[in-house]
């Protein structure tokens, strides 16, 4: 029966990793002339842009999240208990939307600019403002988004065992900076590599802020070679480098979190806060509430603005459209993803040997890749079965058409090829806490073992199911490029259309949509953060 299970995994695997395949036989491919061209005119600013764009990322977001996390997991000061949870939010919010909305308010017709203008009695060429639309704007925009990938995950470390640590560090002597750069900041490192390799793959996926921005990196690059230029083969082998630099991400974010996680003088409970006073807390308030409103509130109150004042109009007529199509799809991926993490989960818990430990690994390999790459790597080979199908049906003068190309089921694959990790991370994490003397207990009296994955795994874990259901939602529900690609003629997701209207220099009407994504967002969000505020009262 275990046997049965780890062939289980091996299908899934074996599934979702068609994408992956098809995308890394394209490096060995043999090279067409639009190749070549490519190679030989635009491929190093791809290169170039798309690794510079994400270390900035990864340098802010880490800036960003360490500062924020250490002064609310070591020190009290007025609103730390919102803050806490509240820094999280901007996760909500993605990150072409927040694009959009900083064009919107910095660029030249702008109201930051214009009122500039007003006060100063400046004329056009009379002063020089950043441009927003530049490498550097998007850095700062996506790591606005992006910094609580890092925050989290850093703040949960220094709340027990860095804290613990620094307070040693500073008994013995050690001046408060350099307890912290020697002692903290170090014992924190794996989980905080850890953050800033996912703020570094999402930018490497991202394709709404360089596509509206108007920086070229691979992921535009193949938008381009693909729609532009119809030149599949040349866009395959982009998809294939990008998947190369992805991958380069995941072994260093492996090798980066390698260190002890533990150490002989941390406590299993969270270190005291130090009560900060006068212009200390009020430095400590605002330098927190700084990510917060710049990489959320001024987004949505902007969106609301336009919602209220313009919207989209037709919000009573066929918006309705998008937001069916918006749930139906990130239902349909949400359901098959989590049932498929839970396969996964138990083959493993059922036979944790090295063949089940592989399949389980290449699984869940979808989520380092950025949508684009796994969008081309579910319609190439899609493309070629519906025309061998049509073929052979052409024989007996049946004539079908396409029958997988441009549907909502390619559509919802690529969306559980991308985010599968997702709800296995969170599947695995509930099956863990359940004790293994409880599954032996079940196989003692009888019980198969699909009988103690219903019977008992699943009414111990359905809150850890419920969340990884809910966390692939979401990421379906903000999900850009994938869509683009995939989507059926015709087919409009809240993503595409904020994605349309925003192109169009349409922010007033996009605001519905994206507030909607936005609304939507927020509650895993919160969760996700009051869930980390309740385990520090569990270690207090």
């Amino acid at each position: 029966m275990n046997r049965l299970w780890t062939a289980v995994s091996w299908l899934v695997a074996a599934l979702v990793g068609i994408p992956i395949i098809v995308v890394a036989g394209a490096l060995f491919a043999p090279e067409s002339a639009s190749w070549a061209h490519l190679r030989d005119t635009v491929l190093l600013d791809y290169v170039i842009n798309t690794v510079a764009l994400a270390l900035a990322v990864g340098v802010l977001s880490a800036v960003i999240g360490v500062a924020t996390a250490w002064v609310v997991a070591t020190r009290d000061f007025p609103g730390r208990r919102i803050l806490s949870w509240a820094l999280v939010l901007p996760l909500a919010a993605p990150a072409y939307v927040v694009a959009y909305v900083y064009t919107d308010l910095l660029e030249f017709a702008g109201p930051v600019q214009s009122a500039l203008r007003v006060a100063t009695g400046w004329a056009a060429g009379d002063y020089w403002f950043p441009p927003i639309r530049s490498l550097t704007g998007a850095a700062l925009v996506l790591s606005l988004v992006l910094y609580p990938y890092v925050y989290l995950l850093a703040r949960t470390a220094f709340e027990v065992q860095a804290a613990s640590l620094f307070e040693a560090a500073r008994v013995l002597g050690a001046r408060p900076r350099r307890a912290f750069f020697a002692v903290a900041l170090p014992a924190a490192r794996p989980v905080i590599a850890g953050g800033v390799a996912l703020a570094m793959m999402e930018t490497v996926a991202d394709y709404g802020v360089v596509d509206y921005f108007g920086v070229s990196t691979f992921t535009t690059g193949i938008f381009r070679t693909w729609f532009a230029l119809g030149d599949r083969a040349a866009a395959l082998e982009l998809a294939a480098w990008l998947f190369v630099l992805a991958l380069l991400l995941v072994l260093a974010e492996s090798a980066a979190r390698r260190g002890r996680y533990s150490n002989p003088v941390a406590r299993d409970v969270a270190a005291p806060l130090h009560a900060l006073k006068g212009r200390r807390a009020a430095m400590a308030t605002f330098g927190c509430s700084l990510p917060l409103v710049f990489g959320f509130v001024v987004p949505v109150v902007v969106l609301v603005r336009h919602a209220v004042a313009q919207g989209d109009p037709l919000l009573g007529h066929g918006f309705g459209g998008f937001v069916a199509n918006s749930f139906t799809v990130a239902a349909a991926a949400a359901i098959l993803a989590t049932a498929l993490a839970v396969g996964l989960a138990y083959s493993e818990r059922l036979n944790a040997a090295r063949p089940t430990r592989l399949a389980i690994r290449t699984a869940t390999l979808g989520y380092a890749l950025p949508g684009t790459v796994v969008a081309v790597g579910v319609l190439v080979p899609l493309a070629l079965l519906d025309k061998t199908i049509a073929r052979f049906l052409a024989g007996f003068g049946v004539d079908v058409g396409l029958i997988l190309t441009g549907t909502t089921a390619a559509l919802v694959f690529a969306y559980v090829a991308r985010f599968l990790t997702v709800a296995y991370n969170a599947c695995h994490g509930g099956m863990e806490k359940v004790h293994r003397n409880l599954d032996a207990a079940a196989r003692t009296l009888g019980a198969a073992p699909r009988r103690v994955l219903t019977a008992v795994h699943f009414p111990l874990t359905r809150a850890a199911v419920a969340s990884a259901g809910l966390l692939v939602f979401i990421d379906v529900m903000k999900e850009l490029p994938a869509t683009l690609i995939l989507r059926p003629f015709n087919f409009e997701t809240l993503a595409t259309r904020v994605y349309r209207l925003a192109s169009d220099e349409r922010l007033a009407e996009a605001s519905t949509a994206a507030l909607a994504i936005v609304m939507v967002g927020v509650v895993p969000v919160v969760l996700l953060g009051l869930s980390a505020v309740r385990r520090r009262k569990d270690v207090e």
